[in-house]
Protein backbone atom coordinates (compact mmCIF):
# COMPACT_ATOMS: atom_id res chain seq x y z
CA UNK A 1 0.00 0.00 0.00
CA UNK A 2 0.99 3.60 -0.54
CA UNK A 3 -0.11 6.22 1.97
CA UNK A 4 0.34 9.96 1.65
CA UNK A 5 -0.71 13.25 3.16
CA UNK A 6 -2.22 15.72 0.74
CA UNK A 7 -3.68 19.20 1.06
CA UNK A 8 -7.46 19.36 0.60
CA UNK A 9 -9.05 22.80 0.91
CA UNK A 10 -6.02 23.94 2.86
CA UNK A 11 -5.99 21.10 5.41
CA UNK A 12 -3.81 18.02 5.64
CA UNK A 13 -5.63 14.74 4.90
CA UNK A 14 -4.26 11.22 4.85
CA UNK A 15 -4.78 9.28 1.64
CA UNK A 16 -4.31 5.83 0.15
CA UNK A 17 -2.69 6.22 -3.26
CA UNK A 18 -3.90 4.16 -6.20
CA UNK A 19 -3.10 4.24 -9.91
CA UNK A 20 -5.54 7.04 -10.73
CA UNK A 21 -7.06 8.24 -7.44
CA UNK A 22 -6.14 9.03 -3.87
CA UNK A 23 -8.70 7.70 -1.38
CA UNK A 24 -9.16 10.27 1.37
CA UNK A 25 -8.95 8.70 4.83
CA UNK A 26 -10.51 9.63 8.16
CA UNK A 27 -7.19 9.39 10.01
CA UNK A 28 -3.66 8.05 10.03
CA UNK A 29 -3.15 4.49 8.77
CA UNK A 30 -0.22 4.24 11.18
CA UNK A 31 -2.74 4.38 14.04
CA UNK A 32 -5.28 1.88 12.70
CA UNK A 33 -7.76 1.25 9.88
CA UNK A 34 -9.29 4.59 8.86
CA UNK A 35 -12.50 4.96 6.86
CA UNK A 36 -12.57 6.16 3.25
CA UNK A 37 -14.26 9.57 2.95
CA UNK A 38 -13.88 10.28 -0.77
CA UNK A 39 -11.34 10.48 -3.57
CA UNK A 40 -9.10 12.96 -5.36
CA UNK A 41 -7.46 12.28 -8.75
CA UNK A 42 -3.74 11.55 -8.38
CA UNK A 43 -3.07 14.17 -11.05
CA UNK A 44 -4.69 16.86 -8.88
CA UNK A 45 -3.10 15.90 -5.55
CA UNK A 46 -1.13 18.54 -3.68
CA UNK A 47 1.52 16.51 -1.89
CA UNK A 48 2.63 17.19 1.69
CA UNK A 49 5.44 15.44 3.55
CA UNK A 50 3.93 11.97 4.07
CA UNK A 51 4.39 12.16 7.83
CA UNK A 52 5.25 14.87 10.35
CA UNK A 53 7.61 13.05 12.71
CA UNK A 54 7.65 13.36 16.44
CA UNK A 55 11.42 12.94 16.21
CA UNK A 56 13.43 13.30 12.99
CA UNK A 57 16.52 11.03 13.14
CA UNK A 58 19.27 11.12 10.50
CA UNK A 59 22.27 8.90 9.80
CA UNK A 60 25.56 10.17 8.39
CA UNK A 61 28.51 8.36 6.77
CA UNK A 62 26.60 5.14 6.23
CA UNK A 63 27.77 4.20 2.71
CA UNK A 64 31.36 3.03 2.10
CA UNK A 65 31.92 5.20 -1.02
CA UNK A 66 30.64 8.33 0.76
CA UNK A 67 32.96 7.62 3.68
CA UNK A 68 35.91 7.12 1.32
CA UNK A 69 35.12 10.31 -0.64
CA UNK A 70 34.86 12.35 2.57
CA UNK A 71 38.04 10.87 4.03
CA UNK A 72 36.10 9.94 7.16
CA UNK A 73 36.47 6.97 9.46
CA UNK A 74 34.05 4.08 9.04
CA UNK A 75 31.66 4.09 12.01
CA UNK A 76 32.18 1.29 14.50
CA UNK A 77 28.55 1.25 15.61
CA UNK A 78 25.24 2.72 14.43
CA UNK A 79 24.87 6.38 15.41
CA UNK A 80 22.26 9.03 14.58
CA UNK A 81 21.82 12.77 14.64
CA UNK A 82 18.71 14.94 14.44
CA UNK A 83 17.07 17.22 11.92
CA UNK A 84 14.31 19.83 12.27
CA UNK A 85 10.71 19.43 11.11
CA UNK A 86 10.60 22.99 9.80
CA UNK A 87 12.96 21.87 7.00
CA UNK A 88 10.43 19.35 5.65
CA UNK A 89 8.65 19.99 2.38
CA UNK A 90 6.68 17.77 0.03
CA UNK A 91 6.89 16.30 -3.44
CA UNK A 92 6.95 18.92 -6.23
CA UNK A 93 7.35 21.89 -3.85
CA UNK A 94 10.40 24.14 -4.29
CA UNK A 95 13.74 23.77 -2.56
CA UNK A 96 14.62 27.40 -1.85
CA UNK A 97 18.32 28.29 -1.79
CA UNK A 98 18.83 31.25 0.56
CA UNK A 99 20.32 34.31 -1.11
CA UNK A 100 23.22 34.23 1.38
CA UNK A 101 24.33 30.73 0.39
CA UNK A 102 27.59 30.48 -1.55
CA UNK A 103 29.61 27.46 -2.54
CA UNK A 104 28.38 23.91 -2.71
CA UNK A 105 24.61 23.46 -2.42
CA UNK A 106 24.01 19.74 -2.67
CA UNK A 107 21.38 17.03 -2.81
CA UNK A 108 21.78 13.69 -1.02
CA UNK A 109 19.32 10.90 -1.96
CA UNK A 110 18.20 8.91 1.08
CA UNK A 111 15.98 6.02 2.05
CA UNK A 112 13.66 6.92 4.94
CA UNK A 113 12.17 4.44 7.42
CA UNK A 114 8.84 5.42 8.99
CA UNK A 115 8.28 3.91 12.44
CA UNK A 116 4.88 2.30 13.00
CA UNK A 117 4.88 1.22 16.65
CA UNK A 118 6.30 2.17 20.02
CA UNK A 119 9.54 0.29 20.56
CA UNK A 120 12.22 0.19 23.26
CA UNK A 121 15.08 -2.30 23.75
CA UNK A 122 14.34 -3.77 20.32
CA UNK A 123 15.80 -6.99 19.02
CA UNK A 124 16.72 -7.05 15.34
CA UNK A 125 13.41 -8.79 14.58
CA UNK A 126 11.51 -6.26 16.71
CA UNK A 127 13.20 -3.52 14.69
CA UNK A 128 12.08 -5.07 11.39
CA UNK A 129 8.50 -5.26 12.65
CA UNK A 130 8.58 -1.68 13.93
CA UNK A 131 8.89 -0.14 10.44
CA UNK A 132 5.51 0.86 9.03
CA UNK A 133 6.91 1.63 5.59
CA UNK A 134 9.45 3.51 3.51
CA UNK A 135 9.67 6.87 1.82
CA UNK A 136 12.32 9.01 0.11
CA UNK A 137 14.29 11.97 1.43
CA UNK A 138 16.56 14.58 -0.11
CA UNK A 139 19.10 15.78 2.45
CA UNK A 140 19.87 19.21 0.96
CA UNK A 141 23.00 20.78 2.44
CA UNK A 142 24.70 24.18 2.23
CA UNK A 143 28.32 23.10 2.69
CA UNK A 144 29.87 26.51 3.43
CA UNK A 145 27.45 26.99 6.30
CA UNK A 146 28.14 23.40 7.40
CA UNK A 147 31.83 24.28 7.85
CA UNK A 148 31.18 27.68 9.43
CA UNK A 149 28.74 26.66 12.15
CA UNK A 150 29.34 24.58 15.24
CA UNK A 151 26.12 22.67 14.51
CA UNK A 152 24.06 21.93 11.39
CA UNK A 153 21.37 24.39 12.48
CA UNK A 154 21.12 26.21 9.13
CA UNK A 155 23.24 24.14 6.72
CA UNK A 156 20.83 21.21 6.92
CA UNK A 157 17.79 22.58 8.73
CA UNK A 158 16.82 25.72 6.82
CA UNK A 159 13.26 25.84 5.50
CA UNK A 160 12.70 23.49 2.50
CA UNK A 161 16.07 21.73 2.92
CA UNK A 162 14.43 18.35 3.61
CA UNK A 163 12.03 17.28 0.85
CA UNK A 164 10.33 13.98 1.74
CA UNK A 165 7.80 11.88 -0.11
CA UNK A 166 5.83 11.45 -2.19
CA UNK A 167 4.25 8.69 -0.09
CA UNK A 168 4.96 5.84 2.33
CA UNK A 169 5.29 2.45 0.62
CA UNK A 170 4.46 -0.38 3.04
CA UNK A 171 5.26 -3.42 0.89
CA UNK A 172 8.67 -2.78 -0.69
CA UNK A 173 11.81 -4.72 0.23
CA UNK A 174 13.59 -1.40 0.61
CA UNK A 175 17.14 -2.72 0.96
CA UNK A 176 16.87 -4.67 -2.32
CA UNK A 177 16.20 -1.53 -4.39
CA UNK A 178 18.28 0.94 -6.43
CA UNK A 179 18.58 4.65 -5.65
CA UNK A 180 18.93 7.02 -8.60
CA UNK A 181 19.55 10.78 -8.48
CA UNK A 182 18.71 12.85 -11.55
CA UNK A 183 19.10 16.57 -12.18
CA UNK A 184 17.14 17.94 -15.13
CA UNK A 185 16.61 14.36 -16.27
CA UNK A 186 20.33 13.50 -16.29
CA UNK A 187 21.51 10.68 -14.01
CA UNK A 188 24.07 12.05 -11.56
CA UNK A 189 24.26 9.09 -9.17
CA UNK A 190 23.02 5.52 -8.92
CA UNK A 191 23.74 2.96 -6.20
CA UNK A 192 22.28 -0.09 -4.44
CA UNK A 193 20.02 1.26 -1.70
CA UNK A 194 20.97 -1.47 0.75
CA UNK A 195 24.78 -1.07 0.41
CA UNK A 196 25.01 0.42 3.91
CA UNK A 197 27.52 0.02 6.71
CA UNK A 198 24.62 -0.45 9.16
CA UNK A 199 21.08 -1.02 7.97
CA UNK A 200 17.93 0.65 9.38
CA UNK A 201 17.25 -2.20 11.76
CA UNK A 202 20.77 -2.04 13.22
CA UNK A 203 20.12 1.64 13.92
CA UNK A 204 16.72 0.98 15.49
CA UNK A 205 18.27 -1.62 17.81
CA UNK A 206 20.96 0.86 18.88
CA UNK A 207 18.61 3.84 19.26
CA UNK A 208 16.12 1.91 21.39
CA UNK A 209 18.79 0.86 23.84
CA UNK A 210 18.47 4.43 25.13
CA UNK A 211 15.52 6.16 23.43
CA UNK A 212 11.92 5.09 22.83
CA UNK A 213 10.82 5.26 19.20
CA UNK A 214 7.20 6.21 18.54
CA UNK A 215 4.79 5.81 15.61
CA UNK A 216 5.50 8.47 13.01
CA UNK A 217 9.17 8.97 13.89
CA UNK A 218 11.44 8.84 10.83
CA UNK A 219 14.98 7.61 10.28
CA UNK A 220 16.89 8.94 7.24
CA UNK A 221 19.57 6.47 6.21
CA UNK A 222 22.29 8.52 4.52
CA UNK A 223 23.50 8.55 0.92
CA UNK A 224 26.33 7.13 -1.15
CA UNK A 225 26.67 10.19 -3.41
CA UNK A 226 25.93 13.92 -3.45
CA UNK A 227 25.23 16.30 -6.32
CA UNK A 228 25.46 20.07 -6.83
CA UNK A 229 22.17 21.95 -7.32
CA UNK A 230 21.57 25.33 -8.94
CA UNK A 231 18.47 27.55 -9.07
CA UNK A 232 16.43 26.50 -12.08
CA UNK A 233 17.26 22.80 -11.66
CA UNK A 234 14.76 20.05 -11.01
CA UNK A 235 16.07 17.23 -8.84
CA UNK A 236 14.47 13.77 -8.91
CA UNK A 237 15.28 11.00 -6.47
CA UNK A 238 13.96 7.57 -7.39
CA UNK A 239 14.12 4.49 -5.22
CA UNK A 240 12.84 1.55 -7.23
CA UNK A 241 9.82 -0.09 -5.66
CA UNK A 242 9.00 3.06 -3.70
CA UNK A 243 8.61 6.00 -6.09
CA UNK A 244 10.09 9.30 -7.28
CA UNK A 245 10.52 12.45 -5.18
CA UNK A 246 10.79 15.52 -7.43
CA UNK A 247 11.50 19.14 -6.50
CA UNK A 248 12.42 22.30 -8.40
CA UNK A 249 15.22 24.50 -7.05
CA UNK A 250 14.52 28.23 -6.65
CA UNK A 251 16.63 31.14 -5.49
CA UNK A 252 15.21 32.97 -2.48
CA UNK A 253 13.18 35.94 -3.66
CA UNK A 254 12.97 34.67 -7.25
CA UNK A 255 10.23 32.06 -6.91
CA UNK A 256 6.46 32.41 -7.21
Amino acid sequence: MRYARISVDGRAVWGRVGETDVELLSGSPIDGEPDVLGTVPVAEAVWLPPVVPGVFYAVGYNYPRHIEHAGAATPERPEVGYRANNALTGHRTPIVRPAEVTGRFEAEPELVAVIGRTVRHATYEDARKSVFGWTIGNDVSARTWQHQDRTFWRSKNSDTFKPMGPWIETEADALAQTTTLRVNGEVRAEFPTGDMVFDPFDHIVEITRHITLHPGDVLWMGAESTCQLEPGDTVDIEISGIGVLSNPVHLEGNHP
